[in-house]
């Protein structure tokens, strides 16, 4: 029950909590079939949403601030403490509010990191464990510079938030930096960047054949969910990754070229020494 600390002050979800709170009446009918749903739901919930009750017969005024007219009355208050309450518009039984709930938390989720493929844990956590990790071999940074990079990069961004509800792992590296996966995956080889999904549970990659656009990416995904891309079958195992170094976020330098310079004081007689030597 969140009526005793909204006395005065209102209903404010705290930031990072997403609220849905019931109106009800202590005599109404309806009330006392949904408590046992709203219990189950709450339950469920419990972790990701808050649920609560407000007994609007004690609290009047605060029922009247939301526009409360007949009981139960279900709000939903996104987190933010700012932000208005909404109608709630789904089923009463649990499974109902519960899947309500799921579709709001999906909406305003975090969009998944595009993490750097470091060591074989990161790999873990991103293809082993999930059903499908998209994986993306960039060009070298001598290539494409830190804002050529950063380009790509946020281009898997925005995928990434497009699809997050799909749960998808999303990792990079670059060309050579882990050969042995690349050579497991078989990508990279037409050039980079490259791009595949995997799911290694099924032993399966599927290779993205096209540019490497928003445009392009997405319709390879929306092919790979819908089945319609043919799996290729992993021919060897993947490796472990070797533990890499993370990119500073800044250009590539050149090596240095190797200083020759001491040969112009070689001495005339030490060259005829090699000749003879020769």
């Amino acid at each position: 029950d969140v009526g005793g600390s909204v006395r005065s002050s209102g209903i404010n979800a705290e930031y990072g909590d997403m609220w849905l709170v019931e109106f009800y009446a202590p005599w109404c009918g309806h009330c006392k079939k949904l408590a046992p749903e709203w219990a189950s739901a709450a339950s469920t919930l419990k972790g990701r949403v808050k649920l609560g009750a407000v007994d609007a017969t004690q609290f009047a005024d605060l029922a009247g601030r939301y526009g409360v007219r007949g009981y139960p009355t279900i709000k939903y208050f996104p987190a933010g403490a700012k932000l208005d309450a909404e109608e709630y518009d789904g089923g009463r039984t649990a499974d109902d509010i519960v899947a309500w709930a799921e579709v709001k938390l999906e909406q305003f989720a975090e969009p998944p990191e595009i993490r750097e493929l470091l060591n074989d844990e990161v790999f873990a956590e991103e293809c082993r464990e999930k059903s499908i990790c998209i994986v993306s071999i960039l060009p070298d940074i001598l290539d494409t510079g830190a804002k050529g990079r950063n380009e790509y990069i946020d281009t898997l961004k925005s995928l990434g938030d497009k699809y997050k509800k799909r749960k998808f792992g999303w990792v990079w590296s670059f060309a050579g930096e882990q050969d042995k996966l690349q050579e497991s995956l078989e990508i990279g080889g037409a050039g980079y960047p490259a791009l595949a999904a995997l799911n290694i549970k099924k032993n399966a990659v599927l290779h993205h054949r096209g540019g490497f656009s928003k445009d392009s990416i997405n319709e390879f995904l929306q092919y790979v969910i819908a089945g319609r891309i043919a799996p290729s079958v992993l021919r060897k195992d993947v490796p472990k990754l070797r533990k890499a170094t993370p990119w500073d976020g800044l250009d590539g330098q050149m090596p240095e070229e190797e200083d020759y310079s001491d040969l112009d004081d070689m001495e005339l007689e030490d060259l005829d020494a090699v000749k003879t030597e020769l």
